[in-house]
């Protein structure tokens, strides 16, 4: 009788474990690398739970530490989050070419903001330079960060309205902006709902379930954050934990990431697994 009562009560919990899922950015993961001029790729698992909150989600190439992220372009609008997908674009010229860059994913009905790993943006020729410093300012986490810029700012394009009114992303007029930024400009390319495809002159590595902003080989701001109006990202909390190996596909394996949202899929069904073992040996 009380495994049965105790069986009903895990089960009925089980809906809360859905209520947090949120898009799960998969590449670029740790140790990616994409030359300024070829594709840059990016991947993520669609919103398993809503099909409204990650519609029209936009991509921002951001960077910058994990407490004052610098918005430098938008680099995708009206994208459909709520299901698996890929965007692929040119990537731009930046400097200093090195591993000080993310993306930030954000969609005007979704409470929170996602990031993918910290990535580096190597010149034509592949040359990088290390990140100029090597903690987080206040934490003093061994997360490596610098503030990069595009080399042509005239070529931003603003971040999406919906974040500049609320989200965490820096807007043109917040203190972390970098920048002059002209207007939209329309993305080269994108497909929604495919992970097939290949990146020319990139190693991009796999980064399954993580999300938020991180270094080629140990960074990551927090995994997801409630919108706020100050210009940054709020209650940001960077991982520093793991190895730093670049084939790591999990995120709670290299100092690149931060623990991403729960998939709710497996959640319950390790909730309903376990319940039944207990009731059995009950």
């Amino acid at each position: 009788m009380v495994a049965s009562t105790l069986f009903v009560l895990l089960l009925a919990s089980a809906p809360a474990l859905l209520v947090s899922a949120d898009v799960t950015p998969d590449v670029p993961g740790p140790g990616a690398v994409y030359k300024q001029g070829q594709n840059c790729e990016i991947h993520w698992q669609g919103d398993a739970v809503s099909t409204t909150a990650w519609k029209n989600m936009a991509i921002e190439l951001m960077t910058g530490d994990n407490f004052q992220m610098v918005h430098l372009t938008t680099v995708a609008q009206d994208q459909d989050g709520t299901v698996d997908g890929k965007f692929e674009y040119p990537c731009p010229e930046v400097t200093p070419n090195s591993a000080i860059y993310f993306y930030q994913f954000s969609a005007p009905n979704a409470p929170d903001l996602t990031w993918t790993t910290r990535f580096t943006i190597a010149g034509a020729d592949g040359s990088t330079t290390p990140p100029t410093e090597s903690t987080q300012p206040g934490t003093n986490a061994p997360i490596p960060w610098g503030t990069g810029a595009l080399k042509d700012p005239s070529k931003g394009t603003p971040p999406p309205s919906f974040a500049a009114s609320g989200s965490g992303s820096a807007s043109q007029s917040a203190p972390v902006s970098t920048g002059p930024l002209a207007s939209p400009s329309t993305p080269a390319s994108s497909a929604s709902g495919s992970d097939s495809g290949s990146n020319s002159g990139s190693n991009t590595g796999s980064n399954t379930g993580s999300n938020t902003p991180s270094d080629t080989s140990s960074s990551r701001p927090v995994v997801t954050t409630s919108r706020t109006s100050t210009g940054q990202a709020g209650n940001v909390s960077p991982s520093q934990s793991g190895s730093n190996d670049n084939s790591t596909t999990s995120a709670a394996g290299n100092n690149n990431a931060a623990l991403g949202p729960v998939r709710p899929d497996g959640a319950v069904a390790v909730l309903v697994g376990s319940a039944l073992t207990f009731a059995f040996l009950l």
